[in-house]
């Protein structure tokens, strides 16, 4: 055995310590800070997941303008998934419709209009005229059609929007947020992709009219389908975004910016900042074992845990195998135990902050045993309590 001298033992140990450092430092991937955007309230979401990458006042109450008809549309989408309308109704064009100001489809005032063309002028062109013809079609008046919209922003979980009209026309009264416009734009994306489709159109023509979808971003980026531009004096030049590169799915909320240029510019930025440095990746399907964990009592002596839903998690870049699991189930469980069952808990930590939790389901059912076999187990059972 080799004695080595006491100093240069103690350098070998400082240059360990450095070179394992180094190479933690280096294993570590670096993000930087997110953008600061030239803007009033901005937001990223991961689509999937639900995770905010980065906010800036995304609670603060402000002016939609046109982004009032992503829930327009929305509703459409519900009433059309019920069946309570059809795309090919035909909708008759009221004289309050007709002579709305602002961006329009360019209907006219007692003729009938195919209700999905009017969804594209909506979507597409903007059209006020369009938006209050769709909310008189499904509630009778703009009025009761408001009172819709905040039903349903009530459901969405939409907690600081009030909706006084179907088409953003500056009104008292009339507000949302960044953090409820993401809530907003992920139900339209998932809730109703029939429907979400028609957002990434780039152009729509009615009465021998071709107006440009004006979401830039579909010309500037690809990975871009989405969503809906807005613009008022009070409002600002606001845009709510959404891009998709292979399982990630992104959704940007930018409002109050100073010129469509700066809106779309600014927007780019957060999709850009999230692609480069974030990942959603599947760390369980649904479903799939976990653990098989003894059970008592039973017709059989173990029962598959897992999760109902696949765990989705937005994490930094390159970090999914530093991802750690966690599983919680009680000491002892004991038949019969129905599948579904909640029966504990996985936490999944990166770094050691926790970037998950769910509960733990049985995935089969397991019945009482027989008479021999629970009177068996009880016995073990009872001897175990006297020696433990």
């Amino acid at each position: 055995m080799t004695l080595i001298p006491t100093r240069f033992s103690g350098l070998c140990a400082l240059f360990t310590a450095l070179f394992l450092s180094a190479q933690l430092w280096a294993a570590t991937p670096m993000i930087p800070a997110p953008p600061t955007l030239a803007a009033k309230s901005w937001l990223l979401m991961d689509a999937k997941t639900g995770y905010i990458i980065t906010e800036y006042n995304a609670d603060q109450r402000l002016a939609p303008a046109s982004l009032t008809k992503m829930m327009t549309t929305y509703i459409a989408s519900e009433q059309l998934a019920t069946g309570n309308i059809g795309y090919d109704d035909m909708v008759r064009i009221s004289e309050k419709a007709w002579r709305k100001g602002g961006s329009k489809m360019y209907i006219r005032e007692g003729t009938e209009v195919k209700l999905e063309d009017l969804l594209r002028g909506v979507i597409i062109q903007s059209g006020n005229d369009a938006s209050i013809a769709v909310a008189e079609y499904i509630a009778g008046s703009e009025d009761a059609f408001a009172d819709l919209m905040n039903q349903t922003a009530y459901s969405l979980g939409m907690n600081n929007s009030n909706f006084v009209n179907a088409t953003g026309w500056p009104a008292e009264n009339h507000y949302t947020t960044a953090r409820d416009l993401s809530l907003l734009a992920r139900a339209t994306i998932n809730d109703h992709p029939e429907d979400y489709a028609i957002y990434s159109e780039k152009e729509f023509t009615y009465n021998n009219i071709r107006q440009p979808n004006r979401n830039s971003l579909l010309w500037q980026d690809d990975s871009v389908d989405g969503i809906k531009t807005g613009h008022t004096d009070e409002a600002g030049y606001c845009l709510v975004a959404s891009a998709v590169k292979d399982d990630m799915r992104l959704i940007s909320v930018v409002m109050g910016t100073r010129s469509e240029k700066d809106r779309a510019a600014e927007s780019q930025k957060l999709i850009t900042y999230g692609f480069r440095f974030y990942e959603t990746v599947k760390s369980y399907d649904a479903k799939q074992e976990l653990l098989a964990s003894e059970i008592w009592k039973g017709d059989s002596n173990s029962i598959k845990l897992g999760t109902e839903e696949a765990i989705w998690l937005t994490i930094p870049r390159g970090t999914a195998d530093d991802i750690t699991a966690d599983i919680e189930v009680p000491e002892l469980l004991m038949a019969p135990i129905a599948a579904g069952e909640k029966i504990g808990t996985i936490q999944l930590t990166l770094n050691g902050d926790t970037v998950a939790t769910k509960p733990l389901i049985a995935l089969e059912s397991v019945e009482e045993g027989g008479l021999f076999k629970r009177l068996w187990h009880w016995l073990v059972l009872m001897i175990k309590g006297l020696f433990s």
